[in-house]
Parts: C-alpha cells; sequence; structure tokens
C-alpha cells in the first residue's frame, strides 16, 4: 500500500470519527433533557383532575423541582426538610390543573395545640403575566398571586405585593384536594383558566406562564417564612422547542451523519485496497 493511500484512509477513518462523535455528542443531550425550569402542560379533554388520585394522572409529564430554605429573618429559617416536590399540569375544558406531590414523613393536620404547625404547600404566579416578579412574594410595582392549602383544609387565594404584604381574596376561586399515603402527601389545586379579575393572573394569557412553589412541614415546625421553596420555573403549553418535531429532527440529522460516516469510510477502505491489489507497496 502507498504512503499517499495510506493518508488517504487514514484521514478518511480520523474524520468519520470526529463527525460521528460530535454529532451524538451534541444531540443526545439535547434530545434527551428539556431546559431545567420548564414544566410541560398537558392539553386534555373531559378530563376531571380534582381528585389527587384520579387515574388521569398516570399519564400526566411530572416535572422533579428541586426546593431549598427560603431566605427569611425567622428563627431557624434554614432549618427545612423537604428538598423536592413533583410537578404536573394539566389544561382541560376551561379547567387549570396543579398536582403536587412531596415526602413527608408525618402528617400535620391541626395547628391548635402549643407547638403544632400544618403541613401546606403553595403555588405561585405572576398577577401580570407580561413581567416576572421578584421571587419572594412579589413586589409592590409587580405583584403575585399565589394559591394556599393547608393541612387543616384550609385554601387560600393570596395577593402580595412583597413580604408581608398578603391580602387574600375575599372569594376563592381556587380549590384544592389533598391525599396522604404512605409518607406522601398529593394535593390538586383547580382553578378557572380564564380570568375576570384584573389581580388574578390569567393562565391563558401566554404560551409560557412563570411559576413558583413552596412547601411547608408542620412537624419540622416549619410556618410562615421558615418554609422549603424553588427558583421560578415556567409552564409551557404543547410540546416546545425541545418537543417530538424537534427531536425527531435531530435524530434524522445524527441519521444522515452516521451513513456519510460509513460512506466515507468504506470509500477509503476500498481505494487502500486497490492501490494494494494493484502491486503498490
Amino acid at each position: 500500500m502507498t504512503d499517499e493511500r495510506t493518508r488517504a484512509l487514514a484521514t478518511a477513518l480520523v474524520v468519520g470519527a470526529l463527525v460521528l462523535g460530535s454529532t451524538i455528542a451534541l444531540a443526545s443531550p439535547v434530545v434527551d433533557a428539556r431546559p431545567a425550569h420548564e414544566i410541560p402542560v398537558t392539553e386534555r379533554s373531559d378530563a376531571d383532575l380534582a381528585s389527587p388520585t384520579a387515574k388521569g394522572w398516570s399519564s400526566v409529564p411530572a416535572s422533579d423541582v428541586a426546593l431549598s430554605s427560603a431566605p427569611s429573618s425567622v428563627p431557624n429559617a434554614a432549618d427545612t426538610s423537604v428538598e423536592r416536590v413533583h410537578v404536573q399540569a394539566v389544561r382541560s375544558d376551561g379547567q387549570f390543573y396543579v398536582r403536587l406531590q412531596w415526602e413527608d414523613p408525618t402528617r400535620n393536620t391541626s395547628s391548635e395545640g402549643p407547638e403544632q404547625f400544618v403541613d401546606a404547600a403553595a403555588v405561585q404566579f405572576p398577577a401580570d403575566t407580561s413581567s416576572r416578579p421578584p421571587i419572594a412574594m412579589g413586589g409592590q410595582d409587580n405583584r403575585v398571586n399565589v394559591w394556599y392549602w393547608g393541612g387543616d383544609g384550609t385554601t387560600q387565594e393570596i395577593l402580595a405585593g412583597g413580604a408581608g404584604s398578603t391580602t387574600p381574596f375575599p372569594s376563592p376561586a381556587v380549590d384544592a384536594n389533598a391525599a396522604y399515603e404512605d409518607g406522601t402527601w398529593t394535593v390538586v389545586y383547580t382553578r378557572s383558566v380564564a380570568s375576570e379579575s384584573a389581580n388574578r393572573t390569567d393562565l391563558d394569557s401566554t404560551d409560557t406562564l412563570d411559576v413558583a412553589f413552596a412547601v411547608w412541614n408542620g412537624g419540622n415546625g416549619e410556618r410562615a417564612g421558615r418554609k422549603s421553596v424553588s427558583e421560578w420555573h415556567y409552564f409551557l403549553a404543547g410540546t416546545g422547542p425541545q418537543g417530538p418535531p424537534y427531536q425527531t429532527l435531530l435524530w434524522t440529522v445524527a441519521g444522515i451523519a452516521i451513513v456519510a460516516v460509513v460512506g466515507v469510510t468504506t470509500f477509503g477502505v476500498r481505494r487502500a485496497r486497490g492501490g494494494n491489489d494493484g502491486g503498490g507497496s
């Protein structure tokens, strides 16, 4: 085999390996992972998912949202115990459902005794979806809606414009149902998609909707500002940029690249063999 043909074969193999390796390296993580703060909203028809144990929830994608202690000046604010909450969302026939699930080894549903506090959870949205408010209960010029559920059966819809400025709506538009089983709380919030109030979040105003979460473990003495909270995330209606069409396109490109690599390598091998058969050495 001549030196020229040997170099041609080596070049073909190296180029092929580089193209194949880079294609797989770029395509795989993009296809497999959604953006870190994205929570998909599933569209359903005639789905009644107000119950935490409704069978329809089993086919709704869940997002794992990390929680950490809220910045707060209250005593022992950093001592919180819930590190993550699983979130699902569905829009169906004018209703918006948000389902939260988290582990809690104790079921705390009463605050009547000394040092007793209830388990609780909350979902926070911008009141005005055109901009993102400060994460800590919004601001004076950029308020938030909070959907609060307490283990004692309390459900509140709150308007806030900063810490300590919470105002409950006199007639809540949000319902909440909860179930506790095997050390896990499951809570479903239900509200109409449309809103007739300027202070209530319009859940149908945009394809993306900022959202944040908070969880209290009453058995750990958590209440008020002592809570586990998330960063801002966002609900995304539809498949989004990382959905099936985008995945198909990426894998199609990867497939074409693989075919091209095989073709180039095969051509190089045949040329090298041809040169060898011709007596070159």
